[in-house]
């Protein structure tokens, strides 16, 4: 019996020592319970207060209001759990739980201790974005004050483009010179700003990656720069270069042979215009490429010298195929006016074509075996077609089409070599007497 008063005694004391802490983690949770859910409160009450619903909407994040109040409704739910774990390590510790709530706490440790790196990077993120925004309004209403969209349309455009251009851009117009080179200067400012902030959070693991491209982007900027100044200044180049060729070639008389270029005359292309094009575009490539050895960027270096190494063949081989429609169409007017036979001109003229192509693309190296190949079977199906034409099916044409030649040869050759002349009393006069 004594044994069991010792017991109860010894219970009663082991309770009486613990009722403290139990009280202690009643405590806390009816306060855990309590703030949470002022907590929640207060934020659903006053998201909704700052129009955050009608924002949920305006951003895409909501279909319709009650989409956005039932977002609210679980951020709050956010914020009551978030409450609930900051007093879950110490009711955990008031009942001898310590190690279960020593994770929990840790956690919280680390958090709390992240929080200022956190509010200094969301700082210089905030401060940076504002002077970002202010240098892109700043660059943006110094160029459109100085117009330089007329300037740029001028050089860079045809005569009509230009006169449309000429009042600057209109009021709807999106993607203006002004607005890029803006938000250029945008991303350039942005961009060590967000080094910095990555910088200031010190996780390595994310930041170091993070850091070093926006680093090696950050130094390739002025590379970049001078490749687009060269893109500008040669396309500007290329342009007044075309310009003055085509004038001189076009007061030249070049333009007279324009209509060996389209003989049917269903296009109004002036050789002065194609050759001045070809030039301006030879300009533009040799730039483009400098443009991109500017880079500096091992890749678009090889690019580069493999668009050099094959211009020239692409250069001559537009010559040769120039040369071979401006031939056979200037040969095919010559047969047809000499000849009369528009179909001998239209032959002439299309074979001339076949061996402009083929020769093309032997230049260019496309497929040279294939090429070569398919020109020797069209010409040997060809010379075979016309043999057995002209040997089987077609013995009696080949025999009138001589005759019709010889009788032709006659006539020539029958004409007197002079002229007899007329006295004014209407007498013909013999000049060899």
């Amino acid at each position: 019996m004594e044994q069991f008063t010792d017991s109860l005694q010894g219970l009663w004391v082991s309770f009486v020592n613990i009722l403290p802490n139990l009280l202690g983690a009643l405590l806390l949770l009816v306060l855990a319970w309590i703030i949470a859910t002022l907590v929640k409160k207060a934020v659903v009450k006053g998201l909704n207060a700052l129009g955050f619903d009608n924002r949920l909407v305006k951003w895409g994040v909501a279909h319709t209001v009650e989409d956005s109040h039932r977002v609210i409704e679980s951020i709050g739910k956010v914020f009551y759990y978030l409450i609930w774990l900051f007093f879950i390590p110490g009711i955990l510790s008031q009942i001898g739980l310590a190690n279960i709530a020593l994770p929990i706490t840790n956690m919280f440790d680390n958090f709390l201790a992240f929080l200022p790196k956190l509010f200094g990077a969301t700082i210089i993120l905030v401060i940076g974005y504002f002077v970002a925004k202010f240098v892109k309004e700043l660059v943006q209403s110094l160029l459109e004050s100085l117009n330089v969209d007329r300037w740029i349309s001028k050089y860079t455009q045809t005569t009509n483009q230009s006169a449309q251009h000429a009042a600057g851009p209109t009021p709807g117009q999106k993607n203006t010179i002004a607005r890029v080179l803006a938000n250029i200067a945008f991303v350039i400012i942005l961009i060590p700003v967000l080094t910095m902030a990555l910088e200031a959070l010190q996780i390595r693991s994310i930041s170091e990656p993070i850091v070093n491209v926006l680093t090696q982007i950050l130094a390739a900027i002025p590379n970049i720069l001078v490749a687009v100044i060269l893109l500008i200044v040669g396309t500007l180049i290329a342009k007044f270069v075309a310009d003055l060729l085509e004038g001189l070639l076009e007061n030249a008389g070049i333009n007279r042979f324009s209509h060996y270029l389209n003989p049917n005359g269903t296009s109004r292309l002036n050789l002065s215009q194609v050759i001045a094009k070809i030039v301006q575009a030879v300009i533009i490539v040799f730039f483009t490429v400098e443009a991109l050895n500017a880079v500096n960027l091992e890749v678009l270096n090889t690019i580069g010298v493999a668009i050099i190494s094959y211009l020239p063949s692409v250069l001559i081989g537009l010559i040769i195929l120039g040369l071979g429609i401006f031939g056979g169409n200037a040969l095919s007017a010559f047969l047809k006016e000499s000849t009369g036979s528009s179909m001998l001109g239209e032959v002439v003229k299309y074979i001339l074509y076949v061996l402009a192509v083929f020769m093309t693309l032997d230049q260019l190296q496309f497929a040279s075996t294939i090429v070569n190949t398919a020109f020797l079977f069209i010409i040997g199906g060809l010379a075979v077609a016309f043999a057995l034409a002209f040997g089987l099916g077609g013995r009696e044409f080949a025999k009138h089409q001589l005759q019709k030649l010889d009788r032709k040869i006659d006539q020539e050759t029958a004409k007197p070599s002079e002229p007899i002349e007329k006295t004014e009393t209407g007498e013909k006069i013999d000049p060899l007497g």
